[in-house]
């Protein structure tokens, strides 16, 4: 079953079209901007406490709703509509969010930071290498997604990246592959920390049951002091 997403809260416009998603800004009701890409799962509640988070820490978070609304409650419904979710259509969605939250008010920033888990780690390389200066950091966590020769050459922003050494969904072996390319073809600077944890080790909440307290605090505090060095 999949359902209507209320955590929908602001609507933004997308290559002429409407794009949805949440957005949350901090206690001091302004602060850097970033983009907050979703797991295979969608908009759920666990991605609406990552954004929360962030807000806390000072920036004005915005997570769109990839999905059109939908929330996955299983791995095979995820799967499928992993399958079904049109790539080039997101990738616009992301970049309207970046036009939006660059001309948002309560953004500090001329940049946006972009930070993504599992599916949202591999847009989080796709947009960086759309938006080129646009972009002021960017944040792959367990990022999937083919190698592609050449798909890093116009990645201006640093990029750090968080993989796990026992990831099932997305081999160690791949994740070094990609950091070296990265390193090859982007400009921008490149660090990439690996954990003895498996996929979504981030994911309090994950199905998959590889959650690492450990390993996901101190992810958080790298991510978010990479962030606020970049996002300005």
């Amino acid at each position: 079953m999949t359902e209507i997403n209320p955590r929908q809260n602001v609507t933004f416009t997308s290559n002429g079209g409407k794009a949805h998603g949440y957005l949350k800004r901090p206690a001091s009701g302004s602060g850097p901007g970033l983009i907050v890409i979703q797991e295979w799962w969608g908009l759920d509640d666990h991605m609406a406490d990552v954004v929360d988070r962030f807000a806390a820490e000072g920036f004005v978070a915005l997570a769109p709703d990839l999905y059109g609304g939908r929330v996955a409650h299983d791995v095979d419904e995820a799967g499928t509509m992993l399958e079904a979710l049109p790539v080039e259509q997101a990738a616009k969605d992301l970049s309207g969010a970046v036009d939006f939250l660059l001309a948002e008010p309560s953004v500090t920033s001329s940049t946006v930071g972009v930070i993504g888990f599992c599916m949202g780690g591999g847009f989080v390389l796709q947009v960086a290498a759309q938006q080129g200066d646009k972009i002021g950091a960017a944040v792959p966590f367990y990022g999937v997604g083919p190698a592609v020769p050449h798909q890093y050459r116009t990645v201006t922003a640093p990029i750090q990246g968080h993989y796990g050494e026992q990831d099932a969904f997305y081999p160690v072996e791949q994740a070094h592959a990609q950091e070296q390319q990265i390193r090859n073809e982007s400009q921008g600077e490149v660090e990439f920390f690996y954990y003895p944890a498996g996929h979504a080790f981030h994911n309090e909440k994950d199905q998959l049951g590889t959650y690492n307290e450990k390993y996901a605090n101190l992810a958080w505090e790298r991510a978010v002091a990479f962030l606020r060095a970049n996002v300005h």
